[in-house]
């Protein structure tokens, strides 16, 4: 009787056993569940339209079809998935003009991260496109490593990697190739 009854064990102790294991497993999406954060705006905003003033004077507008601001995660952001636009003056208001199809700005660093057709041009007919492009704002200095086209009044140059201000009148190219018209020395 004792043989006989070790078989019937042994299937109680599996059922026994899987039962414990699909409660642990239950268990564990739950603790899972718990320790999840997802990442939803604290803001949302339409047809976004931001002027930037110091002392009175206008120096950038921001325009969004669509602003998403996480401020209650703990690397706090606020992103652009519908693209961005923003026009910036200098101190004589000449305008520089900014174009990316994504953007998100992280609070506490002052750096804008902008990708996807990236295009910035200049009153003075100045052209500089690439996928990603960064920009200190504080210092208003942009900088990439990608690869990048830069077209300007003497010419069109290719590279890869460049930093410049944001009335590209200081510009630090790294890979770069193309054709620029130096001025007649007459």
């Amino acid at each position: 009787m004792h043989l006989k009854n070790k078989p019937i064990i042994a299937q109680l102790a599996a059922v026994f056993t899987l039962a414990l294991l699909w409660g642990c497993e239950g268990n564990f999406k739950e603790v899972q569940k718990i320790n999840y954060s997802e990442f939803i705006p604290s803001g949302e905003a339409e047809n976004f339209n931001l002027k930037y003033t110091d002392s009175g004077r206008i120096k950038s507008v921001l325009v969004s079809p669509k602003m998403l601001d996480y401020a209650a995660v703990e690397f706090p952001f606020t992103e652009f998935p519908k693209g961005v636009d923003v026009t910036m003056f200098d101190k004589k208001g000449k305008k520089t003009f900014i174009h990316a199809d994504y953007g998100v700005t992280f609070k506490g660093t002052d750096i804008i991260d902008l990708r996807n057709n990236v295009r910035i041009s200049t009153e003075e007919g100045q052209l500089m496109e690439t996928q990603q492009l960064y920009f200190d704002q504080k210092n208003e200095w942009f900088f990439t490593e990608k690869k990048f086209k830069f077209t300007d009044p003497k010419g069109v140059s290719f590279g890869e990697g460049i930093d410049f201000s944001k009335d590209f009148k200081i510009v630090n190219s790294q890979r770069i190739n193309g054709a620029i018209d130096e001025p007649n020395k007459e």
